[in-house]
C-alpha cells in the first residue's frame, strides 16, 4: 500500500500559509473508438453517442468535471468536442464540462472563445477550457498550419485568448491572424470568465506562460514518476507571485482504468494500451512498452492509475499532495475497450475512488459549484 502524505494542499502564500482550494475530481476522454462484445470496432457515430452517455452518467455518480480532448484521426474521432459537450449539458445540471485539451495553436482563439462561451451559456455557467499546444499534431496539416511556427502560434493565440476573457471590445495585433480593433466578441459571458487551464507536459516555459496569463495549471503526466513534476508546481506559484497574479489551483491529468480488482483492471487495460502505443509510436516516436515497463507505470511510482478502486484512490491521494495539486482528472478509456467497461470504470471512479480519496485527504472542502449528489 502507498502511504499518504499529510502536508496540506494548495498554493503557498507570502506568510507561509496555503491558499486552500477544494479537491476536484474529473474524467477526461479522447473519444477512443469503442468495440462491441465481439471486439469489433464500432462506428465513429456510435462512439460519439457513447461518449455523450458517459458524460451524463459521470454526473449521476458524482464526478465534478467531464472533459473531451480534441483529436482528428480514425482512432480518436473527436474533432468537435464542444458539440458533444453541449449535448451532455442539455441532459445534466451540475457537472462542469470542458475541453481536455483544445489545440489552440491550430484553431482560432476567437472561435474557441465563442464556442465555449456558448457552452457556458447553455450549461448555466459550467464550461471550462484546457488549452494546449498539441502533442498530437494531426490538426496542423489539416488546417494548413506550419509546424515551424509551433511556438509563435501558441504564444500569440494564448495571449489573444487571455484578452478575450477580459470582456469588452478587443484590440489586438499579431502575426498569426488578422488584427482586431475594438472588436465586440459575442456571446458575452453572463457571470465573468469561465475557468481556463493550460496543459503542460514538461516545459518550464509553458508553466511561466500559464502564470503570466493568469490561467490555472494542468500537469499532463502520462509517463514516468509523477514526483518529477513537483518543481513545476513550485515554479508556477513563484511565477504567479512575480506577475502579481492571485493564487491559482494546480491539477493533474493522467491515464488509467478502474475495475473491480487489480487483476481485472490490468488484464483489460494492458493489451489495449500496448496496441494503442504501438500504433501511435510510428508517428510520435513513443517507445513501445513491455509488460515490465507497464507494471512499473501502474505501480506506486508510475503515471498510470490502473487497478481496483482502493489501489487507484491511494495512488491519487499520495500524488496530489506531493505535486501541490488539488484536482485530478483521470483520462479513462483506451481504444478497443467496450462501452460497458468504460461505464463500469466511471461508476467505480465516482462512487468508490473519489469518496475514498476524500477520506484519505480529510478537511478539504467540497467545490460547491461542481456536481455532488
Amino acid at each position: 500500500m502507498t502511504s499518504t502524505p499529510s502536508e496540506p494542499l494548495g498554493a503557498a502564500t507570502d506568510g507561509g500559509e496555503r491558499e486552500q482550494f477544494p479537491l476536484v475530481f474529473g474524467l477526461d476522454t479522447f473519444g477512443d473508438v469503442t468495440h462491441d462484445a465481439d471486439d469489433h470496432p464500432l462506428s465513429h457515430a456510435q462512439t460519439l453517442r457513447d461518449v455523450a452517455e458517459q458524460g451524463v452518467f459521470a454526473e449521476q455518480v458524482g464526478v465534478d468535471f467531464f472533459g473531451i480532448g480534441e483529436h482528428h484521426t480514425d482512432d480518436f474521432p473527436m474533432p468537435a468536442a464542444d458539440v458533444v459537450l453541449a449535448a451532455i449539458a442539455s441532459r445534466t445540471t451540475r457537472i462542469h464540462l470542458g475541453s481536455a485539451v483544445t489545440v489552440l495553436s491550430s484553431d482560432d482563439p476567437v472561435r474557441v472563445f465563442q464556442r465555449y462561451s456558448t457552452l457556458d451559456a447553455i450549461s448555466g455557467g459550467r464550461a471550462e477550457v484546457i488549452l494546449g499546444r498539441g502533442s498530437s499534431i494531426d490538426s496542423f496539416p489539416l488546417f494548413g498550419y506550419d509546424l515551424a511556427d509551433y511556438e509563435q502560434l501558441f504564444e500569440e493565440k494564448t495571449e489573444l485568448f487571455a484578452r478575450l476573457l477580459e470582456g469588452g471590445p478587443v484590440t489586438w495585433q499579431g502575426k498569426t491572424r488578422a488584427p482586431l480593433t475594438d472588436q465586440d466578441v459575442v456571446p458575452h459571458l453572463e457571470s465573468g470568465p469561465f475557468p481556463v487551464w493550460l496543459g503542460v507536459g514538461g516545459s518550464p516555459e509553458s508553466v511561466i506562460r500559464t502564470a503570466r496569463h493568469g490561467f490555472s495549471l494542468m500537469l499532463a503526466i502520462i509517463g514516468g514518476p509523477p514526483a518529477r513534476f513537483a518543481p513545476f508546481s513550485q515554479l508556477f506559484h513563484q511565477a504567479l507571485d512575480s506577475y502579481g497574479q492571485p493564487a491559482r489551483p494546480v491539477g493533474v491529468h493522467s491515464p488509467g482504468h478502474v475495475a473491480a480488482t487489480d487483476e481485472q483492471a490490468l488484464d483489460e487495460f494492458w493489451p489495449r494500451y500496448l496496441e494503442v502505443i504501438r500504433h501511435v509510436s510510428k508517428t510520435r516516436g513513443f517507445a513501445v512498452p513491455t509488460k515490465e515497463s507497464f507494471l512499473r507505470e501502474t505501480g506506486p511510482q508510475g503515471a498510470l492509475y490502473v487497478g481496483s478502486p482502493e489501489t487507484v484512490a491511494r495512488k491519487i491521494a499520495a500524488n496530489l499532495p506531493a505535486l501541490g495539486a488539488t484536482r485530478f482528472d483521470l483520462k479513462y478509456g483506451m481504444g478497443g475497450l467496450s462501452h460497458e467497461a468504460l461505464m463500469t470504470n466511471i461508476e467505480l471512479y465516482g462512487t468508490q475512488v473519489v469518496p475514498r480519496v476524500r477520506d484519505l485527504l480529510p478537511d478539504r472542502p467540497l467545490a460547491p459549484s461542481y456536481a455532488h449528489p
